[in-house]
């Protein structure tokens, strides 16, 4: 069984694999947001970047974005690796490129009457997307931009492999502190202890997020509904 300092340390590196989520998450939402939107404008030259964007972030891998994000730019820069920023945002490059798309088609699932009428209101575009477009758009984003959290907040295991003392981390390192406890004559946890109360911890994040998007649907959903009634 695991001691109070061991569970100490796997809630540490739980702590921390929160903030990288929430971190990420957040920078990975204005992303979604931004190409997303960019991704119907009429001038084709955003139309380009947006789906050059979403290409290279969806088709490269995650660890290899981390990697490079850690370790290649600051090299090419001339500065210090700074690890922790360069997970959060390899992270959300990488969330962004799935969430543009999430976003793009949601937007385009709105009626096309609605936006019709809207311009025959002579609303702007941007007024057109914040009043009309958006939250109705909005409602459909939900489930699919959920499942993509939960995604982002297990891919949060990867900062493990530049350095960062997350959840996997912190379960690695308990588990390779066994022979030196061994040898002082203590009884270290087992592997299969260590690494499913980490198991444990990731469901519970898991359904946590789960349950907050299922709430924000019901919430927003609900709300859209009784105002067109």
């Amino acid at each position: 069984m695991l001691n109070a300092n061991q569970l100490q340390d796997l809630l540490d590196g739980a702590w921390f694999t929160l903030q990288v989520f929430v971190l990420a998450a957040a920078l990975g939402t204005l992303l979604s947001l931004l190409f997303g939107i960019m991704g119907l404008s009429e001038k084709k030259i955003w139309r380009s970047l947006a789906r050059i964007y979403v290409e290279v972030a969806r088709g490269a891998s995650a660890i290899v974005l981390v990697f490079f994000a850690a370790f290649a730019v600051p090299i090419m820069l001339g500065i210090p690796p700074q690890i922790f920023v360069a997970a959060i945002i390899a992270l959300g490059i990488n969330m962004g490129g799935y969430g543009a798309e999430v976003v793009r088609t949601g937007i385009q699932s709105v009626s096309r009457g609605q936006t019709e009428a809207s311009i025959a209101l002579n609303l702007r575009v941007k007024d057109r997307l914040r009043h009309v477009t958006l939250p109705q758009a909005i409602v459909v984003m939900i489930p699919p931009y959920g499942n993509l959290s939960i995604e982002v907040m297990k891919g949060t295991s990867l900062v493990s492999l530049v350095g960062l003392t997350d959840l996997t981390r912190a379960a690695q390192n308990l588990r390779t502190q066994a022979p030196v406890i061994r040898a002082a004559g203590g009884d270290p946890p087992s592997t299969l202890v260590i690494f499913g109360t980490a198991l444990v911890i990731y469901f519970v994040f898991s359904q946590v997020i789960a349950l907050f998007f299922r709430w924000l649907e019901r919430r927003v959903g609900g709300r859209w509904y009784k105002g067109r009634g």
